[in-house]
């Protein structure tokens, strides 16, 4: 597939991330007023709420784009997906009128949450990271489970704090215990960590007792957003024995304000790598189920210029989402329109490539340098983390926006 054009001029470019064969959906405002339905083209937003009222847009049930979030698109379904698509694509193809008063400049938009998160479960599904914590931890002759060849390994986390790119995230406090300590202390957080992610965004469901297969799984998924978990590793390495992370994952999660489609990601499809032990039937694919989606993370202390601290791509996970739904499901567990599955830190083999600090300074034994000339174990207070990713087409891109977060100082604890 090649570059589409559009009568929006700036969606032409092979630089945007949001062309026409783009199209993701998101939530903004402008100057206070009521938070409006939004299509990216180019550097500019189509207001589709306002486009939906004018009789543009008709779909099945209306109106559907009046709320400030994407659940009522999403429960209508995989056919009322493709037609709004279709829909949008003859609105803003060269050639097609010319709307420019539906158009909104993404620079003087505010960005909010795209969707409403129903329930949020998080999975340790990339093989190159969960070798690499489990080595630092157990040894590389231990790293692995002996589940982790077989399942795809998830806990539940928090939808609440669910946020979206730009909001601030405060240090958490929490209890840890230092490994010469007799008994554990309280405070801020000193290991903070990001989770280089990506998140798949339910838009069907099933009913509770009811498994799914991989396709079905598949067919479920609306849209995929970048996903930051932050995590708390001094307080997770005390509390995670015996039920997993809890307060050291639940304070904080960040999407990238973009709901980029499975349309729009087609051409990229790609296979999970081969395996080292076969699936039982239920998780086997039917068919390429991972992106080639490249993906970076970029560091810069309060003031300071950035670094890139890692790149990688999403080809690198051993599970896609679709197996991670079919897995979630397989209990007979309900999966609901809204519900947001996050794939677990992407890390490749080479060391620019680990999609964490963790990772990047092996526990804090290698120090990183940035381009700044400071150097970094964990996140200090100021610093701010930048996700990207972009699927790579011939002479254009699908870009999601950039998932960023800046770290506050922790609150002082109520006394």
């Amino acid at each position: 597939m090649t570059l589409l054009t559009s009568w929006v001029g700036s969606a032409n470019s092979a630089e945007t991330p949001f062309p026409l064969n783009n199209l993701p959906y998101g939530v903004f405002t402008v100057d206070g007023t009521a938070p409006r339905c939004g299509v990216a083209i180019g550097d500019q937003i189509f207001d589709v709420t306002k486009a939906e009222a004018d009789g543009l847009v008709e779909l099945d049930a209306a109106p559907v784009l009046d709320a400030p979030y994407w659940n009522k698109l999403m429960e209508l379904g995989p056919d009322v997906w493709a037609t709004f698509r279709a829909r949008l694509t003859e609105l803003l193809s060269e050639g097609a009128e010319a709307r420019p008063g539906y158009l909104v400049a993404q620079a003087d938009a505010v960005m909010l949450m795209p969707f409403k998160v129903a329930e949020f479960t998080d999975f340790y599904a990339g093989k190159h990271h969960a070798m690499n914590v489990g080595t630092m931890f157990r040894g590389p002759e231990n790293a692995l489970p002996p589940n982790w060849l077989h399942i795809p390994i998830g806990y539940n986390g928090r939808a609440s704090t669910v946020l979206v790119s730009g909001t601030d995230i405060v240090r958490p406090n929490g209890q840890m215990k230092a490994p010469d300590a007799e008994v554990p202390s309280f405070g801020p957080c000193k290991r903070l960590d990001i989770e280089l992610e990506m998140g798949a965004i339910i838009g069907g469901s099933n009913a509770m007792g009811d498994p799914v297969t991989v396709q079905q799984a598949d067919d479920m998924i609306f849209g995929y957003v970048l996903l930051n978990d932050w995590s708390a590793r001094d307080i997770q390495a005390w509390e995670y024995q015996p039920l997993g992370p809890f307060q050291a994952k639940a304070f904080a999660t960040s999407i990238s304000p973009w709901i980029v489609t499975k349309a729009a990601l087609e051409p990229f499809r790609t296979s999970t790598p081969t395996r080292e032990k076969d699936l039982l039937p239920h998780l086997v694919e039917p068919g390429p189920m991972l992106y080639d989606i490249d993906l970076e993370v970029t560091m810069a202390p309060e003031g300071q210029s950035a670094t890139t601290i890692a790149r990688t791509n999403y080809d690198r996970m051993y599970y896609s989402a679709a197996q991670q739904l079919a897995h979630h499901a397989t209990s007979g567990c309900a999966m609901n329109v809204g519900d947001l599955i996050g794939s677990g830190t992407i890390s490749g083999p080479e060391k620019s490539e680990r999609g964490s600090l963790l990772e990047l300074t092996w526990g804090g034994k290698e120090p990183m340098t940035l381009d700044t000339g400071e150097t970094r174990t964990f996140i200090e207070d100021g610093d701010t983390l930048v996700l990207a990713g972009a699927a790579k087409g011939d002479g254009f891109q699908i870009g999601f926006g950039a998932c960023v977060g800046t770290i506050l100082p922790a609150k002082t604890f109520p006394q």
